[in-house]
């Protein structure tokens, strides 16, 4: 008994595909722009009052009620009390976190939401927790019941969701409580360490490898053709009055179902990739990589931002505690590539040289796997000098 209450539990997020019919995809997309409606009045009204010498929270504090006693009684809003209030209060919500995040440094000032910069919503349940039972339709407060494509195995419980669209397809989010999976059985225990490259994506020091599909080459070529066949579309310009036409309307739609495609079809590979390392390997040694400072060259950036390279650590990371496996990031000034894993020379490496062929004992080795031998012997030197019984050598 004491061991079930000592259990903790977990948060999961849960993201699941709504199968709406047309007037469920209206009822969504008017509070999608009801909540970028409320979003940028909360921010044209916080720059007017900026220079007054009053708390940021009781600033949104007297935005937020000048908005409900005031803009909504007025005859031109009156569409806003027809949908739910739930939107505007964690629009504002939403807001005021913004500009938490500014005042502590971590980000810009909260830009204006743009309505071709996506929909999306959030709503939650004033009275608490509301119950999910297992299967195809969920309950969404103040909503109402919609049906899922994908059906829920489980019943849970959850107070706040987001809705959001991703070309023409609508998302429920939502995060449960759940107890952690034990750890499993790994099949081995020994330092694995892991290089990320541009030609192979990523090289295992036991010598497995890892490719990008070869759908996902294909999604980016077809997008190409796409975006070449439909370069002298009318694509309208607001600023000197061209409108949009219908065809150009048309391949947005298609423009974003190819987008969706390619970033579904690059998610379901890292997922998929990390989550087999995680069950496979206990310890996992990867290198923290400058992405921006390899994406400041000009021949690579597309291949390396189009790789998911921090997506893929991020996903290890946030896996360990789930798979009882132990990620450790190595320095990313450590010459990984440039010394041999036989004898720890170390020589200067091109990129254009893909064999490591060492100058000092002549061991020769594929560039990638030189380098995530390495990585995994970093992990191996700090454990045996941690050891009881290892004496350093004056």
């Amino acid at each position: 008994m004491l061991a079930l209450l000592t259990r903790s539990l977990a948060m999961y997020a849960l993201k699941l595909e709504l199968k709406l019919n047309n007037a469920e995809r209206t009822l969504m997309a008017r509070h999608a722009g009801y909540a970028r409606f409320c979003y940028n009045l909360a921010c044209t009204l916080y720059m007017g009052v900026m220079d007054i010498k009053v708390s940021r929270t009781r600033k949104i504090a007297e935005i937020k009620k000048n908005f409900t006693n005031f803009i909504k009684k007025q005859p031109e809003y009156q569409w806003t009390n027809t949908l739910s209030s739930r939107v505007y209060q964690n629009a504002f919500i939403a807001f005021n976190n913004g500009l938490e995040r500014f005042f502590k440094g971590g980000s810009g000032f909260p830009n204006f939401k743009r309505k071709k910069s996506g929909d999306s919503f959030t709503v939650d349940s004033s009275n608490g927790p509301i119950f999910q039972m297992a299967g195809n339709r969920i309950k969404i407060p103040t909503l109402g019941t919609f049906r899922l494509k994908e059906a829920i195995g489980y019943n849970c419980c959850s107070q706040t969701f987001t809705i959001s669209r991703t070309a023409d397809k609508w998302y429920v989010s939502f995060t449960i409580k759940a107890d952690k999976i034990p750890p499993l059985y790994h099949s081995v225990s020994e330092p694995i360490g892991i290089d990320l490259g541009v030609s192979t994506f990523a090289t295992l020091s036991d010598g497995t490898v890892y490719q990008l599909p070869d759908s996902l080459k294909t999604a980016k070529i077809k997008l190409g053709k796409l975006q070449y066949r439909h370069r002298h579309q009318q694509l309208g310009n607001r600023k000197v009055g061209i409108k949009t036409s219908k065809n150009a309307r048309k391949f947005y739609r298609k423009l974003a179902k190819k987008h969706a495609d390619i970033a579904n079809r690059r998610r379901d590979f890292l997922q998929k990739t990390t989550t087999e390392i995680s069950q496979r390997y206990a310890h996992i040694c990867i290198e923290d990589l400058n992405i921006s400072g390899l994406a400041a060259n000009h021949k690579l950036a597309a291949a390396i931002l189009h790789s998911g390279f921090y997506e893929f650590r991020r996903e290890l990371t946030y896996k360990s505690p789930i798979y009882g496996t132990v990620v450790e990031v190595v320095d990313r000034w450590y010459p990984s590539s440039k010394t041999c894993s036989k004898c720890g020379n170390i020589q200067p490496m091109p990129l254009s040289e893909r064999v490591f062929v060492c100058e000092a004992c002549g061991n020769s080795c594929h560039r990638d796997l030189n380098a995530a031998i390495n990585l995994a012997s970093v992990s191996r030197d700090r454990v045996r000098m941690a050891s009881p019984e290892f004496t350093p050598v004056e």
